[in-house]
């Protein structure tokens, strides 16, 4: 990093599995801890992670739509004032016919061999002799694809000039790769599903090597009726990445810390 090199600074929280000297050695004394970040803006990158204009759970729409409005549009609009290079990454079927989907080669390869040959294909697929091991047939799974139909970017933060759209994990990589990031701030839905589990999302990118940070209060995950009065997915996905090596931030804290124009 070069002296003048602008840089975006913020408080990387994470669970400190450790406890002082002369402390007890249980859970209930381990705690949050915070680094003091200062990150090259060359060699960092905002990801926004299916940030769809619908969800079929109303009340996780309703909670996403909220935090589009209240933190992620003015966090978005002054990172890209900033400097801040902006991500999109809306899954395949999203990317699919998005004028600025990079679709850089190899995109679409896979990231471990598809041909293996254990399990068998029958009990992956659930077929066969193993189909007593799938997850039954719901009545309502047609309406449910019904209102999963037709979503989109939302409207309020889609890509803007030459922002990139990318479409797999490989691909993200590639684009880190091309352009030196190696730092990838993370906002969107849902954060106990895609934020987890998508080949573009916390885990997978974290595997290959990068530093990831999620932003917790730019986020919601899709809550059960035993979780939904505290947000319990969502507050337990959160500290989940933060146990496990990765980080969070708040939407005023990444604010507070960028460089100025």
């Amino acid at each position: 990093m070069t002296s003048d090199e602008r840089t975006w600074q913020f408080p990387a929280r994470y669970h400190r599995w450790h406890v002082d000297e002369g402390v007890d050695w249980i859970e209930a004394n381990t705690e949050y801890a915070h680094l003091d970040w200062e990150v090259p803006l060359s060699q960092v990158a905002f990801v926004l992670l299916d940030v769809w204009d619908r969800h079929y759970l109303k009340d996780t729409e309703q909670r996403a739509e909220q935090i589009i409005q209240e933190k992620l549009r003015p966090l978005v609009s002054a990172c890209r004032e900033a400097g801040v290079r902006m991500v999109h990454a809306p899954s395949p079927e999203q990317a699919d016919g998005h004028p600025n989907w990079l679709q850089l080669e190899g995109w679409d390869r896979p990231t471990w061999p598809v041909e293996q040959d254990w399990p068998p294909q029958a009990f992956r697929k659930r077929q066969g002799e193993y189909a007593r091991y799938a997850l039954p047939h719901e009545p309502r799974d047609a309406e449910r694809e019904q209102l999963r139909a037709g979503k989109g970017l939302h409207p309020d933060v889609r890509p803007v000039g030459d922002e990139p759209v990318v479409a797999t994990g490989e691909e993200l990589h590639l684009w880190c790769k091309q352009e030196g990031v190696m730092s990838l701030v993370y906002a969107g839905f849902n954060t106990n599903a895609c934020i987890l589990h998508r080949d573009y999302g916390t885990l997978d990118m974290s595997r290959r090597g990068y530093d990831v940070v999620i932003v917790r209060d730019c986020t919601t995950g899709m809550e059960s009726a035993q979780t939904h009065d505290g947000l319990w997915q969502t507050r337990g996905a959160v500290m989940l990445l933060e146990m496990f090596g990765k980080y969070s931030v708040s939407a005023d804290e990444l604010l507070k810390g960028l460089p100025s124009v």
